[in-house]
């Protein structure tokens, strides 16, 4: 039988996949792409796996005793029954309407987090909203896990325009080649995850444009706990910080300019508000409330506080004062306690520095963050499935979920209001997994016992599937058509169906349409068309809009006849707030004052004793699970984990697949330790550890590594939650079983799951076998020849 290849998009780049008898055995590059992510040798084992939902699913103990809360949901040992569609559609619909007649709509959140599909027209989150909308609405989120601290934030600092540039419109990697002479990058610059982009990219260029830009002249800095944070052939240099220390370095850096005279002055006169407050107070004039008397904010300080000497700090300022510099906060820093800070720290170098809106100088967040980042900006976004109207005002900003489903009607702080949860009594999740985001997975569970039905639509039994009562086998990208591309994208591109549906699964368009049609809205939903028909009118409307422009692409026929097509008029900004520099009283800012507030009178206004008017140093660490001062918690707790982004995998998408296996050890997420601090703990390269933080523990696989600082420990995230064992909390590694579940402030309330307090010791005994890639009790596993005897 010969082989096929059919060409797909992830959101880790565009790849072909090897095709026999409906089979996928295989992966190639996009034979443009140079720089191909690994992640894509995970796809063929993970689209048969035996994890694949295959029939529509309810768990048992909600068929028999009927909706409502239920403690026991999400227990390893819960029984579900395959059912026929027509039931398990008729089911979910007298439930959505029960739910929204009773209760009303604010009573369905809607949970879908982005991330399932990468392409454009059955995007999970759009798919989702688009049909709660046409029913009435729902609770919705706001902001992201990745970077919610500044997406309150920085609206109040530079604007929403502003805001929005910085995080969509970043001068592309070519410009820094061109301009900058030194980027100094807190939170580093993490090869793999630049192979990530909402859509994917079509040819990974980050990574070969950052060799680029070194080999051009540019000098990279590191400010890091892990040498290997960058890669290597940029020959950056390494200042090692302890974790959570990052507001302490940039205040120093500050403080070093206003004590030299290297500040530029008569930029922070023209430009910013509050900069006597930020001098005030790093010179130790001033408390963070402007009250007289204060804490020197000095080199020798900061070395206190984050091990790196004081004489570094100091060269590290005047080589920034010295050149054009660029200061990039990565995403991973505001995922901590006080995660608005560093931000805030990091704009306020960059405008003590004066050369924020030069090209190649200034502020960023977002560098070796993601892929799209300084990969330009496409000049009229890109197809999308409209999703409509929501007409319910209520929401909660995203890493809240467990605080709402156990507070209902509690009050809570958020970006200077004081709101209430509302009363959610029907989770509907497709697209996401809140159990690889979210943090204190066991608070996380109970949470999910409290709603009177869960609904998930999933492709694999991921651990949210299995929290479920309602679960609706979905399609993969693979099993139907779409297009695909990220922001800034060089090509859109076509995305054929290249396998059948796994068992009887369906796109989702069709399941919510058939949803729909009984609760009497199904013309308001689908508006006459196929998903087919959607595609078709999502791109000539985006062809219409570049039109306008006088920007020319071939119609919806030529383009999936060709199979991809170059993307017009790719815009490349040369500086963050470049238009404001040249003309801040024609161009100001929107923010209260038409300039960049280093001090925020409205934040201050606000009250928050953890995120003041303008940025500062807290004394408790930026680590969860700790407290200053409490010797007895830092003796049981004295590692710090982090927790980054996994290189082996996205998230937790594939983690059954080849690459994200084979560098698991011993069938679990490795744990990485320099080799003093595995000896102090007593366990050795390939052992099984029991890692214990404050909210529980994990079985993790040691893998002795001096690429770390001693102290701190590195697990990523994405292992598969795995609840089976009975002595720990997750049996295969997932970290954030570890974490603790608080915001980052009362301003911005963003994910803190990036740094913990642990101990790791031995695990005494057998280590308890991994179930989480089985199917639950009561499912039947689905192979490859099944699959014609369910489809007929």
């Amino acid at each position: 039988m010969s082989a096929t290849f059919h060409p797909t998009s992830t959101h880790w780049g565009a790849f072909q996949v090897e095709v026999e008898g409906d089979r996928v055995v295989g992966v190639r590059p996009n034979p443009e792409d140079t720089a191909s992510s690994p992640m894509m040798a995970n796809t063929p084992a993970a689209q048969h796996h035996r994890t694949r939902v295959a029939r529509p699913a309810v768990r048992r103990r909600w068929l028999e005793h009927g909706p409502g809360p239920d403690p026991r949901r999400g227990d390893p040992d819960d029984v579900y029954v395959e059912v026929e569609w027509s039931t398990a559609l008729d089911l979910l619909a007298a439930e959505l309407d029960r739910v929204r007649t009773s209760h009303g709509n604010e009573a369905i959140y809607g949970g879908s987090y982005g991330w399932g599909s990468a392409g454009r027209i059955h995007h999970a989150q759009s798919q989702l909203h688009r049909f709660l909308n046409s029913i009435g609405g729902y609770t919705r989120s706001r902001t992201t896990y990745s970077h919610g601290a500044l997406e309150v934030l920085f609206p109040r600092l530079i604007g929403t325009r502003g805001a929005n540039h910085l995080l969509h419109r970043a001068p592309s990697w070519e410009r820094i080649g061109e301009h900058t002479e030194l980027l100094v990058s807190f939170g580093g610059l993490r090869l793999s995850n630049t192979w990530i982009a909402s859509g994917g990219r079509a040819v990974q260029t980050a990574g070969p444009a950052m060799r680029a830009a070194a080999e051009a002249g540019v000098e990279f800095v590191s400010v890091s706990p892990l040498s290997d944070d960058t890669p290597e052939d940029l020959k950056c240099s390494w200042i090692r910080t302890r974790p959570g220390t990052d507001t302490a370095v940039l205040l120093a850096l500050i403080h070093v300019l206003f004590d030299e005279g290297l500040a530029d002055t008569g930029f922070l006169d023209r430009y910013t508000v509050g900069a006597d407050r930020l001098r005030a107070y790093v010179m130790g004039e001033r408390d963070e409330r402007g009250a007289p008397g204060g804490v020197e904010r000095s080199p020798e300080w900061a070395e206190s506080v984050s091990g790196v000497p004081a004489a570094e700090l100091r060269s590290l300022a005047r080589r920034m004062a010295e050149r054009r510099t660029l200061v990039n906060v990565g995403w991973s820093l505001q995922r901590a306690r006080y995660g608005e800070q560093p931000l805030w720290a990091g704009l306020a170098l960059a405008c003590c520095l004066g050369q924020v809106g030069l090209p190649g100088g200034g502020f960023a967040s977002g560098y070796g963050s993601m892929g799209n980042y300084g990969g330009g900006a496409t000049p009229v976004g890109l197809p999308r499935m409209p999703q409509g109207d929501n007409p319910v005002d209520s929401f909660i900003p995203v890493a809240k979920i467990s605080d709402m489903l156990l507070g209902p009607g509690l009050p809570y702080d958020y970006d200077g209001e004081r709101r209430r949860f509302p009363d959610v009594r029907l989770v509907y999740w497709a697209g996401g997994n809140p159990f690889h985001h979210h943090q204190d997975l066991a608070r996380l569970t109970r949470a999910f016992g409290r709603p009177e039905t869960v609904v998930v639509h999933e492709t694999h039994w991921t651990a949210t599937a299995r929290h479920a009562d309602i679960v609706i086998p979905a399609t993969t990208a693979l099993e139907r058509d779409d297009m695909a591309a990220s922001q800034g994208d060089l090509t859109l591109r076509a995305m054929p169906r290249a396998v059948s549906p796994h068992g009887l699964a369906r796109d989702e368009y069709d399941t919510y349409a058939d949803l729909a049609e009984r609760l009497g809205v199904r013309g308001r939903f689908t508006e006459g068309r196929t998903s087919g028909e959607w595609l078709r009118l999502a791109y000539e409307r985006w062809r219409s809009m570049l039109a306008r422009r006088d920007l020319h692409v071939p119609d919806f026929d030529g383009f999936w006849a060709r199979g991809r097509i170059e993307i017009p008029g790719r815009v490349e900004d040369e500086a963050l707030l470049g238009d404001f520099r040249a003309d801040p009283e024609g161009r100001p800012l929107r923010t209260p004052s038409g300039r960049i507030e280093l001090y925020s009178e409205t934040i201050a206004s606000f009250g928050y004793e953890d995120c003041p008017g303008h940025p500062v140093w807290f004394p408790g660490p930026a680590v969860t699970g700790h407290d200053e001062g409490d010797e007895a918690s830092a003796e049981e707790l004295p590692l710090v984990l982090i927790a980054n982004q996994p290189k082996e995998r996205f998230h937790g998408q594939q983690d059954m697949g080849a690459h994200s296996v084979a560098h698991k050890v011993s069938g679990r997420a490795p744990l990485r330790m320099c080799p003093e601090d595995a000896e102090e703990a007593g366990v050795s390269d390939g052992d099984v550890a029991r890692v214990c933080g404050p909210s529980g523990s994990c079985l993790a696989g040691v893998v002795v590594d001096d690429a770390l600082r001693p102290g701190i420990v590195q697990l990523s995230t994405g292992s598969w939650y795995d609840p089976s064992g009975t002595d720990v909390t997750c049996v295969h590694g997932n970290p954030n079983v570890l974490t603790v579940d608080e915001g980052t402030s009362s301003l911005g309330q963003g994910c803190t799951g990036q740094l913990v307090r642990v101990r790791v010791e031995p695990y005494e005994g057998t280590p308890p076998e991994v179930r989480v890639f089985r199917p639950p009790l009561g499912i039947a596993e689905v192979t490859s020849p099944e699959r014609e005897g369910l489809n007929g």
